[in-house]
């Protein structure tokens, strides 16, 4: 069943179809916590997490519009929400991206170290600097540093990517990854 018919059928109210969802999603939800959290996590938390953005999707699928993209990017900002509360600094860029993923966050750089990074990282301009570091170091969500910036969420989402494409860029012309 293609994912815009279950997400259909779970906007209908189908626990059928979000118990789909989950046997479909539920190892690459589990692989986008464990990539955000690193080992801070417990198993029991990852699953923990896990059930939450399927709670979540089952709550909010009315205002889901493309299933993957959505169950990562909840993964995510709910696996930074467990590590805010845990009161620990996520491995953001330590080497936490094993290998390419569908998702453009994940596709900054692939088997990158935190040094390399951290060297390109004042190639960026002073907004773009402390969103990046934001993001990435101190696990904030978009909605949070919107509001301390006055951006808006998408201003900030743009920055972000630009971000990262600037030093995916940088990295490359270093000849420090090859093409990625």
């Amino acid at each position: 069943m293609s994912d815009g018919t279950l997400l259909g059928a779970v906007k209908r109210g189908s626990e059928n179809a979000l118990s789909r969802v989950i046997d479909k999603y539920a190892d690459s939800v589990c692989n986008t916590i464990k990539k955000t959290c690193g080992d801070i996590l417990t198993h029991e938390d990852i699953e923990e997490v896990a059930s939450e953005v399927f709670f979540s999707l089952w709550e909010n699928s009315g205002s889901v519009e493309i299933l993957k993209g959505w169950l990562s990017s909840t993964a995510r900002a709910k696996a930074k929400l467990r590590l805010r509360d845990k009161r620990a600094e996520p491995p953001v860029l330590d080497e936490y991206y094993s290998g390419k993923s569908d998702t453009a966050e994940d596709m900054i750089i692939s088997g990158y170290s935190r040094e390399t990074v951290e060297a390109a990282i004042p190639l960026l301009d002073s907004p773009d600097r402390e969103i990046f570091y934001s993001y990435y170091y101190d696990s904030k969500l978009i909605v949070t540093i919107a509001s301390e910036t006055s951006l808006t969420e998408s201003e900030v989402k743009e920055r972000v990517v630009a971000s990262r494409e600037r030093i995916r860029q940088y990295l490359i012309s270093q000849e420090v990854f090859g093409d990625v």
